[in-house]
């Protein structure tokens, strides 16, 4: 239930957002009509049509992506000729009378029909639903990777339409106070037809605006804090959700650190049941051993480690729980890593072999590349630690990096309960080193950024990101946190393809390390690139996949170590230059 009231209200906070304004001129096109039969059947067909598209995107193919393009297309067409008719009425309907018939009639229904018709502004409706483009702030942000992640499901559907109702209730009040304004203005000075011609003009530019991409370019770009400040306040009051590592806006489902009702437990103080270990049979195939179940495990004390190869947080625990592997392993413990992608290379198991063994991962691992364990856990996070006693009962966990310490004590009191004598005591020292060195988490001030188009934020390269074609892109001006490409790219939904050689990625930052996911040519071929910032070459502040003079090979796809800066840390301008073409850029993560 809380989380639709944080649909809900999400939705209710698009009206300050300036992503909503190119939906507001097709609204109020009607504001003159009675709300009812007008107003109200529109709202419903644009959330409705919302809701199905946003569903549908989350979970299906890129056959939805392409029907939506066309139903994009289609809505376009549709509300220029609704534009048309409102700005020159005999025009329009000479023009488009043998040629487009069906859309003429919806066209002149839309403006001339019976007031007991609803079917016009219905459609109206749809066509705008399909136009819509929300700023993904934190609460759509949940919802669409919640989505992504545990399937197709109602309750998706139901958050979305309560999201898009929640918008639509906002334009409904617009819708009402627009239509009083308009009646005040008639019988003031007689104006109807210059504001009607008025809304045309409105509608015309808002479909260029949709056309030309400006929707999901500029505005929201222009949104970045308009609302997200608030939205996350409703996500820490009602949803809380400590993010442990500055991961912010459209990634709610990376890690976060413990809420204030999960309390560490004290020394010797019993641990709760908390459920049973879910099947392990979802894994699609397991490493390092052969297939475990929770029979298997009965008897054991086990550890179950939620990951994946390019999670920057998740690479910062690995020592740890490799750690307490070795340490407790002739002592009852089984460690179990289930590794679930969240990028597509990541579902690939020759990358998450390499990834094995570069971190010198020796217990098992089950791959979850359908995310079946991970539905059956109901987790949400990367990284997630399960710890599961002897009669397979799950006894705490924990959520993202840090407390160690209180994690390793419930690991030997769980040990304790099962009868093992001679454990050994204090806790594990870690130095992790490289992308596992631990995050000096009061200095990083720069989120975690998406590069694809789904879950991209502060991008301010002119003209804004152009979905799924080459263009051609320029360096904008950037502040803090803000980023751009250069070159000839293709922007896709979960990463940039870099089309020819010379091309870069700018990023404005505060952080000590920057790391960057990064994967070669389509077919393998290594990319070669260099890094500078603030526009010198790295020096002592380089990271362990470069050199001091900035110099690195793309040679897998993986997370890459770029800035280790070993100075005082302050805001940088950061730029990587990729010799050779076919890299594929994905996120930048900080520490």
């Amino acid at each position: 239930m809380i989380l639709f009231l944080l649909a809900y209200l999400g939705g209710v906070l698009t009206i300050v957002s300036p992503c909503i304004l190119p939906v507001i001129p097709f609204v109020l096109a009607r504001a003159d009509r009675p709300f009812l039969r007008n107003g109200l059947p529109m709202l419903v067909g644009m959330a409705l049509a919302f809701a199905v598209v946003a569903t549908l995107a989350s979970v299906a193919g890129g056959w939805v992506v392409s029907a939506n393009q066309y139903g994009r297309i289609a809505a376009l067409a549709l509300l220029a000729v609704f534009g048309m008719t409102l700005l020159f009425p005999p025009l329009a309907d000479r023009l488009m009378r043998p040629l487009v018939a069906v859309g003429a009639r919806l066209s002149q229904s839309a403006d001339h029909a019976a007031e007991d018709s609803i079917l016009a502004p219905l459609l109206l409706g749809i066509a705008t639903g399909f136009l819509w483009a929300p700023c993904a702030g934190p609460v759509l942000g949940l919802i669409l990777t919640g989505a992504a992640l545990q399937g197709a499901s109602l309750k998706t559907s139901l958050l979305l339409l309560t999201y898009a109702a929640g918008a639509a209730t906002s334009l409904a009040l617009a819708l009402l106070v627009g239509g009083r304004l308009f009646a005040i203005m008639k019988r003031s000075i007689g104006a109807g037809e210059w504001i009607r011609r008025g809304l045309g003009a409105a509608v015309l530019a808002a479909v260029v605006a949709i056309a030309f991409g400006l929707d999901t370019g500029f505005l929201t770009n222009l949104s970045v804090g308009s609302t997200t400040a608030l939205e996350q306040g409703l996500l820490d009051k009602l949803h809380p959700r400590d993010n442990s590592a500055a991961m912010t806006g459209a990634s709610p489902s990376m890690t976060r650190t413990k809420s204030a009702d999960e309390k560490p437990p004290g020394e010797n103080e019993p641990l709760p049941i908390q459920g049973q270990l879910p099947s392990l049979d979802g894994a699609t195939e397991w490493l390092n051993t052969k297939p475990l179940t929770a029979d298997d495990l009965r008897g054991k004390v086990v550890l179950i480690d939620f990951w994946t190869y390019s999670c920057i947080n998740c690479l910062r625990a690995i020592p740890y729980v490799r750690a307490w592997a070795e340490k407790y392993k002739d002592h009852g413990l089984v460690v179990i890593g289930v590794h679930a992608p969240e990028f597509a290379f990541e579902r690939n198991v020759d990358n998450v072999k390499k990834a094995l063994s570069t971190l010198k991962i020796g217990y098992p691992v089950a791959i979850d590349n359908d995310y079946k364990i991970w539905r059956a856990f109901d987790n949400e996070y990367w990284p997630a630690h399960y710890f599961i006693d002897t009669q397979g009962r799950i006894r705490h966990h924990h959520f993202g990096e840090g407390e160690y310490d209180e994690s390793e004590k419930v690991i030997q009191q769980l040990l304790a309960e099962a009868g093992n004598k001679n454990l050994p005591t204090g806790i594990v020292s870690v130095n992790g080193s490289g992308a596992e060195a631990a995050s000096d988490k009061a200095d990083v001030k720069s989120p975690e950024t998406y590069i694809g188009y789904d879950r991209a934020d502060h991008f301010v390269s002119p003209g804004g990101l152009v979905q799924d074609q080459s263009h051609v892109y320029a360096i904008g001006p950037m502040q803090l946190n803000d980023w751009s490409l250069v070159g000839d790219w293709t922007v896709g939904d979960e990463h940039a393809l870099l089309n020819a050689a010379g091309g870069s990625i700018a990023y404005h930052f505060h952080a000590r390390d920057l790391h960057l996911v990064l994967g070669p040519s389509a077919g393998g071929s290594p990319v070669r690139f260099v890094v500078t910032i603030d526009g010198r070459s790295p020096g002592a502040a380089h990271g362990v996949d470069i050199d001091a003079e900035g110099q690195g090979v793309v040679t897998m796809q993986r997370l890459y170590q770029l800035v280790r800066d070993p100075g005082a840390v302050m805001d940088h301008t950061f730029e990587i230059r990729f010799l050779d073409p076919g890299v594929q850029a994905y996120a930048f993560t900080f520490g």
